[in-house]
């Protein structure tokens, strides 16, 4: 059987079932569970400041009305996070290299965000598809490229999140080729490429981190719009 770069983003099967399900939902089960050593336990309290530290980055965007969404935007943090880091690890899947799961997630947030403001504040929420001193003669071309930025948000976050994770993992793995290839023909260009390739995965490592915190982040902003 012939493999190509792009076999690793395919969903995993066993039996005939997709296991993509098992791959979102198992790395929940690595957070501590909360007990009689909540507070003692060391990976517990590293737990908790991480969790307080990335829920007051989250709500500075948002006035008081906004802080109700705190679980739901800490806990996808946290676990688009988890998916991501994970999904370095060798013989891993990762489940947001797919634009549907991505999709799925971004959508009915995105929608979720936009129905509260057309039912709290109808006027300001359609207010946004018209800047205010607008010329007459490009009233009905702003509205329209208005409403396509804003139907195309949640495409955005998907898209975004998939393509600079796809990216990252062609990159290790065609680097990571390269680097065994090359070591019986050329050590020393092999030791460089292994070089690179550690800077690489460390790297990727930051952009996994960073690109969890700008999805979450620009719900935020766009749930600060609406309330």
């Amino acid at each position: 059987m012939i493999l190509t770069f792009f076999d690793q983003f395919s969903s995993p099967h066993l039996l005939g079932i997709p296991l993509i399900l098992l791959s979102v939902l198992l790395p929940t089960l690595l957070l501590p569970i909360p007990g009689n050593r909540w507070i003692t336990n060391r990976l517990s309290t590293l737990q908790l400041w991480a969790i307080n530290t990335i829920t007051k980055q989250l709500m500075v965007p948002l006035n008081k009305p906004g802080h109700k969404w705190a679980i739901i935007l800490t806990s996808l943090m946290l676990l688009l996070l988890t998916i991501n880091l994970l999904g370095l690890l060798p013989y891993t899947f990762t489940p947001t290299t797919q634009l549907s799961m991505n999709m799925a997630l971004a959508f009915p947030l995105w929608l979720a965000t936009l129905l509260m403001g057309l039912r709290n504040q109808p006027t300001i929420s359609l207010g946004h598809l018209l800047p205010e001193g607008t010329p007459t003669l490009l009233i009905p071309a702003l509205i329209v490229i208005e409403t396509i930025s804003l139907l195309i948000r949640p495409l955005a976050l998907g898209v975004r999140l998939t393509a600079n994770l796809t990216a990252g993992h062609l990159l290790i793995q065609l680097i990571s080729t390269a680097t065994i290839t090359l070591l019986p023909i050329m050590p020393t260009v092999s030791i460089l490429t292994a070089t690179i390739l550690l800077l690489l995965t460390i790297l990727e490592v930051a952009v996994a981190m960073i690109q969890a915190y700008v999805f979450v982040l620009l719900l935020s902003l766009y749930l600060q719009e609406n309330i």
